[in-house]
């Protein structure tokens, strides 16, 4: 790839997306192309046409997506696969139009069956039945990766996917109902300890950066604990705090920082072709996992919240576990460089900055 080829990053604004420009950026590519969503509406096909026809990049990088953590997943089924669906037809289809050299699709590891042999392997896809509460994403995101491997099959596109373990890190969403588990732990710990200190004016102030439903420049300290309790944050009347988490918190996730993802990301189109066999994804993960009752802890104590955790078994924990199989992407030279403990201590400090 030409240091100075015209590469279009669908989703830059995103963690993936930024991530990526980033990466480039270093390794010294500079004709990079954005849109925001307000410069180009994705779920638009003309638009997306005419921004292919007036701009014909060489390679493109499919990171726009919608996407969100259980709750978001669960709640608005219908958006996240039409408009997944959407994108990526858009996308990939003007991509084969417009003759781009490359494409790189980015999919999820929910992709993969509940009940998946560990560790999951690039074969394993559509051997069993999908995460009920995230199917609908899981599907769209599944056509992607087909759709990649039938325009190589009948067009001879270079059209390749990357299937990412969990992400966390910079430009990562925060919000408290849409976000993933990683950042709605970081941003609840955070909260709670503001609480249990008292520290009204840091609980307004990331209440307003990141807004939150009912709550403005003027409430009361009332309203905001009220507001706070309403997400799982609240203080009894002895001052004493407990943060709620949805399920047992025995689920086991894998987490990759977006740094480690991007530069896998940009490995695979310097160095993996479209393969004629299938699959021909490629799995990207740290290689390990951690019970989501550990990572608690983890965030609890890079935060200094030193208050309680109650787990409402109540609510879905989604998959007992999920841990990909990603000796396909190390056998091609590539591997992680930041220790969860390392980017959790990274997040947690840029996001209290």
């Amino acid at each position: 790839m030409d240091k100075n080829a015209k590469i279009y990053i669908a989703g830059h604004n995103g963690m993936v997306g930024s991530a990526i420009q980033r990466n480039l950026e270093d390794k010294g590519y500079r004709h990079i192309v954005v849109r925001s969503r307000n410069e180009l509406n994705l779920l638009n096909e003309k638009a997306v046409a005419g921004f292919f026809e007036a701009e014909k990049p060489e390679y493109v990088v499919l990171a726009a997506a919608k996407v969100g953590g259980i709750v978001a997943n669960n709640t608005y089924r219908a958006q996240f696969i039409y408009e997944n669906l959407m994108i990526q037809n858009h996308i990939i289809h003007q991509s084969y139009v417009h003759g781009v050299k490359k494409l790189l699709f980015l999919g999820s590891s929910c992709i993969y069956p509940r009940m998946a042999e560990q560790p999951i392997r690039e074969d394993a896809l559509l051997t069993g039945l999908l995460e009920t509460t995230n199917e609908p994403y899981a599907i769209a995101k599944i056509a992607g990766i087909k759709m990649c491997e039938a325009y190589h099959a009948q067009y001879g596109c270079n059209f390749i996917s990357i299937m990412p373990t969990n992400l966390y890190g910079q430009n990562d969403n925060y919000d408290l109902e849409k976000s993933h588990v990683l950042p709605a732990l970081i941003r609840k710990m955070v909260l709670g300890k503001y609480l249990a200190e008292g520290n009204i004016d840091a609980l307004k102030k990331d209440l307003n950066r990141l807004p939150v439903e009912g709550v403005s420049g003027n409430n009361t300290p009332d309203e905001i604990i009220q507001v706070l309790a309403k997400y799982g944050i609240s203080a009894n009347h002895q001052g004493e705090v407990a943060i709620t988490l949805w399920g047992s918190g025995s689920p086991l996730r894998e987490f990759l920082h977006v740094d480690d993802m991007a530069d896998a990301s940009v490995f695979l189109l310097l160095n993996y072709d479209a393969p004629d066999s299938t699959p021909s994804h490629v799995n990207a993960g740290y290689g390990e996992d951690i019970s989501i009752k550990d990572l608690a802890e983890i965030v609890k104590n890079t935060v200094g919240y030193t208050g309680k955790i109650v787990w409402d078994a109540s609510k879905p924990d989604g998959t007992p576990k999920k841990l990909m199989d990603s000796s396909k992407l190390l056998n091609l030279g590539w591997k992680p460089a930041i220790s969860l403990e390392k980017g959790v201590n990274m997040v947690v400090r840029n996001y209290i900055k």
